[in-house]
């Protein structure tokens, strides 16, 4: 008996030396020197055949009508918009002046928004046009073979019995050396020396934890990447953001101080870098967090900080207003452009429906999160422009890169109800028509 538990031993010992080594030379070792085994490449090929083998499956089981009606239905919405401006459809059909009719444009605007406004969708997870075999996606499309159906299975046995067992313990590892190396790096004094370690312990626990989720990140034009003393914006689509972006570079964070899980992390990153946070109640008064960024941005020694300018996480099929605060400070804007790839995953957090843990355990069960970044090139204010007309600028050009449409909304409205001055507009703009085309006929006359 006792030669048995020592050969069990022995046995248990051998096994865990072996996960041991594979663990360190194939995930720790190359995230450390930052080199790729082409693991992860090859892992998303795989998926990437068999996504495509199941969108063939689904074709040939669904009637092509039904697949060209819910095709259209995805990529045109409910209804057809009139895409017309107020300008053009009063001044065309009034000849500007006033009439009771004009009632007749804002009910059928009033109705559009009802039955599909823009905002609301830009809040919520992505359409697929095809199933990707995630459980939380299926619209029952496993039941259209058994083919398909073995395989669905086979997939959620691969996510939830080997993947996320690993990724978890990856995930632990990697918070767990964070919140260590940071105490110690803390313990150094300030300098050159200190600077540097705090950079390394940064970069590698978000390269390991960008392998948590098997994650695959594209970056592109690296020669644009932000520079000391300037200011990194990029839309916003989730907290991967960060750990996608710090992986690749070294930033100081703007953000509002948070609790729990995301309030150890960052806690343990103020322990060796410089980070801009704010309480909720801070957030109201913007000169604050301005001066904030203004005397970290005028160290040219600092990093490059990082701000999402949107406020919030957009499902990165749109990007949104971008706050003039970030715009107001001065310095050199240093645009980023993120764009994930849905198929993998759902890299969008939804904060009104899913806690952290929530939406950790939602990425942690994907098949992978596969995403492209784009570096700008960097781009100053113009004379005689003003902070709203720069941000929409710059917003512009990243959503013109990643491909996703522009929207003027406020992000805020993902919790908050609309402003009165978002109404107050569109009634001025009706009245500078009213008005303006009266004038002309009134001179006409004369």
């Amino acid at each position: 008996m006792e030669e048995n538990r020592e050969d069990h031993g022995l046995a248990e010992g051998k096994i865990l030396s072996v996960w041991m080594i594979l663990f360190v030379a194939l995930i720790l070792l190359p995230s450390i020197f930052r080199v790729s085994l082409g693991i992860s490449h090859f892992y998303v090929k795989i998926v990437i055949k068999i996504l495509e083998w199941a969108t063939l499956q689904i074709e040939e089981g669904v009637k092509k009508q039904k697949a060209m009606a819910l095709e259209n239905l995805i990529s045109t919405g409910i209804i057809q918009r009139d895409e017309t401006p107020m300008e053009e459809e009063i001044v065309g059909r009034c000849q500007g002046c006033f009439s009771l009719a004009d009632i007749m444009y804002f009910s059928k605007k009033g109705c559009e928004a009802v039955a599909e406004d823009e905002v609301t969708p830009r809040f919520c997870s992505e359409e697929l046009l095809s199933w990707n075999l995630l459980s939380r996606t299926n619209a029952n499309l496993h039941h259209v073979s058994w083919k398909l159906a073995a395989v669905w299975v086979t997939g959620i046995i691969i996510r939830y019995c080997l993947l996320l067992p690993f990724r978890i313990c990856l995930s632990v590892f990697s918070v767990l050396l964070l919140v260590l190396a940071t105490t110690v790096v803390g313990q150094f004094p300030n300098g050159r020396v200190k600077g540097w370690l705090s950079n390394q312990v940064q970069m590698i626990c978000a390269t390991l934890g960008v392998r948590c989720l098997s994650g695959l990140v594209h970056f592109h034009n690296r020669e644009n990447k932000p520079q000391e003393g300037g200011i990194c914006v990029a839309n916003h689509t989730s907290p991967l953001d960060v750990l996608i972006l710090a992986s690749d570079g070294c930033y100081s964070l703007v953000g509002q101080v948070h609790g729990g899980f995301m309030g150890l992390i960052q806690k343990s990153c103020m322990q060796t870098s410089q980070h801009v946070l704010f309480e909720r109640s801070e957030m109201k008064d913007r000169h604050l967090v301005r001066k904030k960024i203004r005397e970290h941005i005028a160290d040219k020694a600092k990093l490059p900080i990082l701000i999402f300018p949107e406020g919030t996480c957009i499902n990165n099929t749109s990007v949104m207003m971008f706050k003039k605060g970030s715009f107001e400070v001065g310095g050199t804007i240093h645009p980023v452009a993120i764009k994930y790839d849905p198929r993998f995953g759902d890299a969008f957090w939804n904060s009104t429906k899913h806690s952290v843990m929530t939406y950790a355990f939602n990425v942690l069960t994907s098949w992978a999160i596969v995403c492209n970044v784009w570096y700008l090139p960097p781009m100053v204010k113009e004379e005689e422009e003003d902070a709203v007309h720069f941000a929409d600028r710059v917003k512009a050009v990243i959503a013109a890169q990643a491909g996703m449409s522009v929207l003027p909304w406020d992000g805020g409205l993902k919790r908050k109800k609309v402003k009165e001055s978002f109404k107050e507009e569109q009634q001025k703009k009706y009245c500078q028509i009213v008005i303006q085309n009266v004038s002309v006929e009134n001179r006409n006359i004369c």
